[in-house]
């Protein structure tokens, strides 16, 4: 028995993960081990609904920031930060430099979203 096949790659906020996961449950009656504990935790920390997810990953891909790929605003969209100390601690995991201005800006439309809710 050979281990399951990578097709492709793609960064995924945990909303997509729920929203996937309840897809499969749907096609395959249940989940596997690991597929229950991910659900479990999906349903513990993602805060956000699928519509509001697309729309904050749309707004975040608008302001043009440099350097600031795809998995980034997923992960922003996972956490939330909505202060510029909060936004320094979750992007020091990657090799990437944005300046203070652009950090205001992406505070500023997580902070906006937030408060929509």
């Amino acid at each position: 028995m050979s281990g399951p096949e990578v097709l492709e790659k793609n960064p995924m906020n945990l909303t997509q993960v729920r929203e996937e996961l309840a897809r499969i449950r749907k096609r395959d009656g249940d989940l596997d081990i690991r597929g229950q504990k991910t659900e479990e935790y999906t349903q513990g920390f993602s805060s956000l609904l699928k519509k509001e997810a697309e729309e904050l990953f749309q707004k975040l891909e608008k302001l043009n920031v440099p350097r600031l790929k795809e998995a980034h605003i997923h992960k922003l969209i996972d956490l939330l930060p909505a202060t510029v100390p909060e936004l320094k601690v979750v992007m020091q995991g990657y090799s990437i430099t944005i300046t203070a201005e652009n950090m205001k800006k992406i505070c500023e439309t997580i902070e906006s979203f937030k408060k929509k809710k």
